[in-house]
């Protein structure tokens, strides 16, 4: 599977274009019958930390809310859990998702989240220095056998590790140095996600049928969350949070359809132009524009790491000049519409 992200920027009537990425996204698994069927775990664990987010992992619903109170609200996933989403204050932003009354993985951004043994902010070189990371990460898990291969990009930047009987993958930002947000998530859980390549003998760990069903709730909360991650990133860097927009957000929901549909990836569409005449058509009055789109991402949190550590979207999403945004997410294609209004 081929996950790509690309921008462009206009700037009143100045119009300029970035390169096209194309990532690896290795999230495909593939049979093989070298893994051994006796096989065990050959990561080494960190030890589960006594406090904080880590600690939610396994634990009930009531839990949660115990500690941290009732969610702002309940976005779906487009996996087996519901995402419980706590947003009261950015800096204390997180996600908990909950499957059968159980917390089976969290994604904290937020500054001041709790996210022990690690700190977002914290510099690369000190995790790295006090971290076992690996480029294979082995298991088993219900009688059958996995095997995750990162490569040498992944491990740099979004590596995973093994936390007592759980799974962490650390989101870096290239351009700090820093840690920009984590991921925990139990083994049915990250097996469902498949965030790298996966080799394994047995049964693929698949979600829930009837998930997939409910595709318009699930854009829609990646949505919500992606203006959410924004402003948190916005904030980290002492910038002014951007405010939804309904009118640009049909615009950024049109594109990604209109990608979909025509299984293409660019900003400009052959039937309803490029961002300048979209916002035209969509009668978007503004004074400057910039859209990041994306292709393939697992979910929100993921996209919103994929344009921070890239140069071009990484402009555009803190631009300090745009008031406004709109997002459209269509079958994990990803449109993010910023404008400054007048």
């Amino acid at each position: 599977m081929l996950i790509a992200i690309g921008f462009y920027l206009n700037i009143t009537d100045k119009e300029t274009n970035s390169d096209v990425l194309v990532e690896d996204g290795n999230n495909q698994a593939t049979e093989n019958d070298n893994i051994k069927k006796n096989s065990t775990d050959t990561v080494e664990s960190l030890p589960v930390p006594k406090v904080g987010l880590a600690t939610l992992i396994g634990k009930s619903s009531s839990t949660l809310e115990q500690k941290y109170g009732k969610p702002d609200r309940i976005d779906a996933s487009s996996y087996d859990y519901n995402w419980w989403i706590y947003n009261n204050q950015e800096k204390g932003y997180f996600q908990a998702g909950v499957y059968q009354n159980k917390v089976v993985t969290v994604f904290a951004i937020g500054d001041a989240v709790n996210i022990a043994p690690y700190k977002i902010g914290q510099e690369v070189g000190d995790i790295f220095a006090s971290t076992p990371i690996e480029t294979n990460i082995s298991f088993r898990y219900d009688n059958s056998s996995y095997r995750f291969e990162l490569s040498e990009d992944e491990v740099n930047n979004r590596p995973l590790i093994r936390i007592g009987h759980f799974y962490a993958q650390l989101y870096f930002d290239k351009f700090t140095g820093t840690l920009s947000s984590i991921r925990y998530m139990d083994a049915k859980t990250l097996l469902q996600l498949r965030p790298f390549e996966l080799v394994y003998r047995g049964e693929l760990v698949e979600t829930a049928s009837s998930k997939k069903s409910d595709s318009e709730a699930v854009e829609k909360g990646n949505e919500k969350q992606i203006l959410d991650i924004t402003n948190v990133i916005r904030k980290r860097f002492h910038l002014a949070s951007v405010s939804w927009d309904r009118e640009t957000a049909k615009v950024a929901l049109g594109h990604s359809i209109d990608m979909f549909e025509t299984k293409s990836f660019s900003h400009t569409s052959k039937k309803y132009g490029d961002l300048t005449q979209r916002l035209k058509k969509g009668d978007i009055v503004y004074k400057a524009a910039g859209e990041n789109i994306a292709a393939g991402y697992l979910d929100a949190a993921a996209v919103m790491e994929g344009w921070l550590n890239s140069k071009g979207h990484r402009e555009c999403l803190l631009n300090k000049e745009f008031t406004h945004l709109g997002v459209g997410v269509y079958q994990k294609y990803y449109t993010q519409n910023f404008i400054e209004k007048w």
